[in-house]
């Protein structure tokens, strides 16, 4: 038999508004041991010195983390001008300078290419691996590294402010993948001036808002406590941007031993859908004939949210 798994087997997600200075594995682990839960893992990492929405699953909602790190999400984000870093944000080294400024006109034409299907190349600090080694790694130890560009659906970009003649603040909204650091180099290159990454923030992810995050003092406030509980949302959240059906009782059984069985609702055949009774999930498949093929099940008996 397996080792079983210390703490509570807890399923839900938690919306941490992230502080800067923290890797997203350190909050991660500083909410596990809160809630002293089994299992946990987040929805798309932020670099250390980037806030915002970080959401956190526990337990069974690991299994929906997916469909968050599919969805949309957007940043805010301010744009040093004048400058390129090693890393392209501001922890790197400068390596080009420049002292043209564009003009918020320039920066709105410059924006436009940057809307919709593009190409990007990640950042050379990046956990992107090459012939299985982290990108960031190769660069530390001073090795060139080459990174192929990769697709990136990028549905707005909006400039926001313009606080001085060295700064632009910009809104993105785009799907999975996407680097901002690698926005604010390739803007810059394009307006002929260098430019890197001062401050990101995260303000949404898919179902989740940055104003319903919590602080990091507000789990620890209520670490190892019932009360905590209270700040869990339910992992069906997760499942949002999927359609719903519904499954009988008699199905219940057949999906959570993965097997096929009937389902109800209003979807095509071959959609990605799930399955709910008395409003929890009970897989995820696809729908082929009035059944449903899960590819994800969720447990029956647990504590969840």
């Amino acid at each position: 038999m397996g080792r079983r798994r210390k703490g509570r087997d807890i399923s839900g997600w938690v919306v941490i508004d992230k502080p800067a200075g923290m890797t997203s594995t350190a909050v991660v682990n500083k909410v596990r041991w809160a809630f002293d839960a089994q299992k946990a893992g987040h929805a798309g990492t932020l670099d250390p010195e980037a806030t915002g929405v970080l959401a956190v699953a526990l337990g069974e909602a690991t299994k929906t983390v997916p469909y968050i790190t599919d969805a949309l999400k957007a940043y805010r984000f301010t744009v040093r001008l004048g400058q390129a870093t090693n890393t392209d944000d501001a922890e790197g080294e400068v390596i080009a300078e420049s002292a043209a400024r564009p003009t918020d006109d320039q920066i709105k034409d410059a924006l436009l290419p940057f809307i919709g299907d593009i190409q990007q190349v990640p950042p050379k600090f990046s956990a992107v691996k090459i012939d299985g080694q982290r990108a960031y790694k190769l660069a530390r130890d001073g090795e060139d590294v080459e990174i192929a560009a990769r697709p990136l659906w990028v549905e707005e970009l909006l400039l926001i402010d313009r606080p001085d003649p060295d700064h632009v603040e910009l809104e993105m909204t785009c799907g999975k993948g996407g680097y901002v650091r690698s926005i604010a180099r390739d803007l810059g290159e394009a307006l002929g001036c260098h430019g890197h990454v001062r401050e990101l923030r995260r303000i949404w992810s898919g179902p989740f808002d940055v104003e319903d995050g919590l602080t990091l003092d507000q789990i620890e406030e209520r670490a190892k406590q019932p009360e905590i509980d209270a700040f869990l949302q339910p992992l069906e959240v997760g499942l949002d941007d999927l359609p719903r059906v519904h499954c009988p009782e008699a199905s219940v059984a057949k999906l959570r031993n993965g097997n096929p069985a009937l389902v109800m609702g209003d979807v095509d055949y071959g959609d990605e859908c799930w399955a709910a009774h008395d409003d929890r999930a009970i897989a995820v498949g696809v729908f082929k004939g009035g059944e449903l093929h899960p590819t994800r099940v969720f447990v029956g008996e647990r504590e969840r949210h």
